[in-house]
């Protein structure tokens, strides 16, 4: 066991690889659905790693589909996929931070600091209490909503807050209902709670337990923390007002709301956009000018050692200083007078050009597997898979097995991808007793 501790770059992977082989095989059992009968396995392979995956995405329509224990499995897969990704990030950070000391500190956050390999079930037990109690809150709020201004009966309101709550703080996107959360979209007693729920879910441990401990003095955060806290932030207010304008007098999503249900419907959207995977509004039928701005948001994600996917929310504005430090033509990259060394920028350029050629790759693939489609949409449905976010414009229904499993690489590689890719290079990092001759190639 210490030595898989000490290895957890190929542990990870593995558990989930695991993980979603037995929840393929539990999914393909008759009593898991309505009809009593056996799930072909590509059908239940994607269910089971879009839960694992905490993706939400669907090739049958869930609700209709699985029964009571199909749907109680697909939300303790969730579970398992979020507790793993949160539990396996932190043991990857512990044991890069003890290997590189104070090398790469893009990568060990603050908080992580103060844990040795000695006190991981102290951190681990944090993080689980963290998670449970946030669900338990959502859960009381939605169910009580559910109950009072809906009439559920108890029992379908709890189970109904339960499944939602799990996949919102784990940032999966299935949903009880085959329109996922239309008809809530302007009711904020659910909408909030589940978007603030998901939102906290993909900021990440490290940096949501210093910002949370630290919260008087922002300007003493780690530069991942604050590459995170105020870079969601910018994506949310940004990604809101966007798609608030985009949509404001489109009849098919928005267009017939009053102003509160506008802005309501339009902050949960992009909230469950980043990486939550629930529809509120119709996704398939937004304008074409929102598509680019939910398929950049999808990219980016979330925080790093959190339940979301995407390329990292510290890695696209690291990116995002290191150019502006290029145009002003200074010599390093700072953020909040900290310099950040190289070697992370080039991690962060490193996970980001590889995430670019896996989506460019899955597109085309889909493309050339799938009759008739769109390129926006299979760019949409690839980039949704990678993320590990769950929106779908229509397209993964209908699409055929081999661009099933395209899209199940996609999924498994989104969620333990980036995750492996930057702490192997970190771990990878070495020292040369010699240099080369420098050389400028011109470069535009």
């Amino acid at each position: 066991m210490r030595r898989l501790l000490r290895k957890p770059v190929r542990l990870v992977p593995l558990g989930f690889l695991v993980v979603i082989l037995v929840g393929t095989g539990l999914l393909m059992l008759p009593w898991a659905t309505s009809e009593q009968r056996y799930t072909p396995f590509v059908t239940a392979l994607f269910t089971a790693t879009s839960a694992v995956s905490v993706t939400g995405m669907a090739v049958t329509d869930t609700p209709n589909y699985w029964n009571d224990f199909g749907l109680v499995m697909i939300t303790v897969l969730t579970q398992i996929g979020g507790l793993g990704i949160l539990t396996g990030a932190s043991l990857v950070i512990l044991v890069v931070s003890r290997r590189l000391g104070l090398r790469n500190r893009l990568l060990v956050q603050a908080e992580t600091a103060e844990f040795g390999l000695g006190d991981l079930r102290r951190l681990l037990l944090r993080i689980a209490a963290t998670v449970f109690a946030t669900e338990v809150l959502m859960t009381v709020l939605v169910a009580a909503r559910f109950r009072l201004a809906y009439e559920y009966t108890p029992g379908r309101a709890i189970w109904s807050a339960v499944f939602h709550s799990v996949q919102a703080f784990n940032n999966g996107g299935f949903s009880l209902y085959t329109d996922g959360l239309v008809a809530f979209s302007r009711d904020p007693w659910v909408a909030l709670p589940l978007s603030l729920g998901a939102i906290v879910g993909g900021l990440g441990f490290p940096a949501l337990f210093e910002a949370v401990r630290e919260w008087r003095q922002p300007s003493h955060w780690a530069v991942a923390t604050k590459l995170t806290v105020w870079g969601s932030l910018v994506l949310i207010v940004g990604g809101f007002g966007y798609l608030l304008l985009a949509e404001w007098g489109n009849p098919y999503t928005i267009g017939t709301y009053d102003a509160p249900g506008k802005v309501l419907a339009s902050f949960t959207q992009i909230a469950l956009s980043r990486t939550g995977g629930f529809d509120v509004v119709n996704v398939d039928r937004l304008t074409e000018e929102s598509y680019p701005m939910l398929i950049g948001l999808m990219f980016v994600g979330g925080g790093s050692a959190s339940t979301a996917g995407g390329i990292k929310v510290s890695t696209f504005f690291l990116l995002a200083f290191a150019i502006w430090a290029e145009l002003r033509g200074e010599p390093d990259t700072t953020v909040g007078r900290r310099r950040v060394s190289s070697a992370s920028q080039r991690q962060a350029v490193t996970v980001a050009l590889l995430s670019v050629a896996l989506v460019a790759g899955g597109t085309v693939a889909l493309i050339a597997m799938t009759a008739n489609v769109r390129v926006y949409a299979a760019l949409f449905e690839v980039t949704s898979a990678f993320s590990t976010t769950g929106l779908t414009v229509g397209l993964t229904q209908q699409l055929p097995p081999p661009a099933q499993y395209v899209l199940i690489a996609l999924m498994y590689i989104g969620r333990v991808g980036p995750l492996t890719l930057g702490s192997a290079i970190a771990l990878n990092t070495r020292r040369r007793l010699y240099r080369y001759p420098e050389e400028q190639p011109i470069v535009g």
